[in-house]
């Protein structure tokens, strides 16, 4: 009986360790779902991803935090980046999905990304004169030596906007809002994006689909004028900004800014200049993006030329703070 009564004890103090090892864990669980979940020794991170299948209709799926990440970055560059450019842009893709999910899970939102991603079988087809391995170990690498690091700028996650190429200088935040709310992100020469893929376009489109499809921020003109057909004396660039990107243009009666332009005609650039030819209208752009913040061909070049990550990071985004953003598995406990 005695030895009946020790068993039940130690059974007891048993089934009150376990429950008191597993209590954080089902906490957690609890408080913000699925997030975290054993994986041999580690705890494996798990988030929730808004994802757009090959049917075209938009779903949520769950999937490993490292991999969601490596594949942002593999979308965001190429298998012939730069070891260092591929650290700089691993923390600009680290700032923003931090900030994402610091902001719901202080509001007690449920947090899932939409940003896009590459999933392994696009990042095996798209890389190049590596082997998959290879790309791969490089992008893991990037973030791994990156860990937890992100930009703050007083205090807070900075704004850290990025493109393919400029037209050879980078723009002006304050020139293109104009709002002072970040002040790092000005005017820098890059001369090196003036040998940058596809930096150069030309695009021909005639009046009638130019009007078609900037409808939507033509002001409202009189019946007989809305049937009338633009021609290139109703096209006229008004002025650029310090960058030669253009700030604001006429088209008919409307004065509209070269960003909501560019948006219309799916342009490359706002950096443009526009003529007639034949009859139709011809655009040359110059860049590739909305051209604020980091340059990636820039900072590729520099990578190649010694600068180290946060070289670059000084560069595009003088005035911030690299600084520690805490473990990801941290912000689930």
């Amino acid at each position: 009986m005695k030895n009946e009564k020790i068993r039940q004890k130690l059974k007891s103090l048993g089934a009150f360790l376990v429950i008191l090892f597993l209590f954080p864990y089902v906490v957690t669980v609890f408080m913000h779902g699925k997030e975290i979940r054993a994986n041999g020794n580690d705890a494996q991170i798990y988030v929730n991803v808004k994802d757009v299948p090959v049917s075209g209709e938009e779903q949520v799926t769950e999937m490993p935090w490292d991999e969601y990440f490596i594949g942002i970055l593999a979308k965001e560059t190429s298998a012939e980046s730069e070891p260092e450019f591929l650290k700089a842009q691993a923390v600009l893709i680290r700032t923003k999905l931090y900030q994402i999910l610091d902001e719901d899970l202080a509001e007690g939102n449920e947090t899932v990304f939409a940003e896009q991603y590459l999933k392994e079988e696009d990042m095996e087809k798209r890389q190049i004169q590596f082997d998959y391995e290879t790309y791969y170990d490089a992008l893991k690498k990037a973030v791994d030596e990156t860990a937890n690091q992100v930009l703050f700028y007083q205090g807070t996650y900075a704004y850290v906007p990025f493109h393919q190429s400029s037209n050879g200088m980078t723009r002006s935040y304050q020139e293109v809002t104009g709002q002072d709310n970040y002040p790092y992100l000005t005017v820098r020469e890059c001369p090196q994006d003036k040998e940058a893929e596809d930096e150069l376009q030309i695009h021909t489109l005639s009046y009638e689909e130019v009007q078609k499809k900037c409808q939507p921020f033509l002001v409202a003109v009189n019946e007989k004028d809305a049937k009338k057909t633009y021609k290139f004396s109703d096209f006229q660039i008004i002025s650029y900004d310090s960058a030669n990107y253009v700030s604001q243009m006429q088209i008919g009666e409307t004065t509209c800014t070269g960003e909501q332009f560019r948006e219309a005609l799916s342009l490359p650039s706002s950096s443009f200049s526009i003529k007639d030819v034949d009859g139709e209208l011809q655009i040359r752009t110059m860049g590739n993006g909305h051209g604020l913040g980091m340059s990636q061909w820039t900072a590729n070049e520099m990578a190649k030329e010694g600068k180290t990550y946060e070289e670059i990071l000084e560069y595009f985004f003088e005035g911030t703070e690299l600084t520690d953003g805490g473990d990801i598995q941290q912000k689930f406990q």
